[in-house]
């Protein structure tokens, strides 16, 4: 009880400051809500997730967490500029007229990408790879597999499914957060929250 109390005296004095406000609210524009005939100021805020202390402790001494940590911070700002690339190709492409101009111009997307990103993807280790892949599941909601094939075509997608299986990896790969994930996605959590 002690706990709930401090974190909720905590976030209300964090939300009366207007600098710390802006950086824990997701809009820093004030919300009204209507009732019977009166306002009320309404403010909405990200989630907020607790963990027991030991896991801190954990992520901070035990080397196999501490690499974790790394890997999730290394491989997690591509999943998400991953998604951020898709959304925005799939909304270009929709504007062109024909097919042809189409696949042209995933043609010249997938070369630019290769001659942009190789060197990145070279320096990365087997289970970083493997990581992006489960972390692109999560991000895109479709296994990297499925992205492959909707913009590529299913014999690419099987090409290159074909060449991560020869690695141990595969494209299909689905994140399980509720299974061999769960301490992935407590990390990426606190890593979004700036606990780690």
């Amino acid at each position: 009880m002690k706990q709930h109390l401090s974190v909720i005296l905590f976030i209300f004095c964090v939300s009366c400051t207007n600098t710390a406000a802006q950086h824990i609210f997701k809009s820093s524009i004030p919300a009204y809500a209507a009732d019977e005939g009166d306002s009320v100021k309404t403010m909405v805020m990200n989630d907020i997730y607790v963990y027991p202390p030991q896991m801190y402790r954990r992520f901070s001494t035990d080397a196999k967490y501490r690499k974790m940590v790394l890997d999730v911070k290394k491989t997690l700002p591509y999943a998400k500029m991953i998604y951020a690339t898709l959304i925005e190709t799939y909304e270009y492409i929709m504007t062109m007229p024909t097919e042809e101009e189409r696949k042209k111009h995933l043609s010249r997307m997938e070369n630019d990408l290769v001659k942009e990103y190789r060197p990145v993807l070279k320096k990365m280790t087997l289970s970083q790879g493997k990581l992006l892949i489960r972390l692109v599941d999560r991000e895109c909601n479709q296994t990297s597999f499925d992205l492959v094939k909707a913009f590529l075509g299913p014999f690419r997608a099987g090409f290159w499914n074909i060449f991560a299986g020869m690695f141990g990896a595969s494209l299909k790969s689905k994140w399980d957060p509720e299974g061999k994930d769960a301490a992935t996605e407590q990390i990426i959590e606190m890593i979004e929250m700036g606990l780690l």
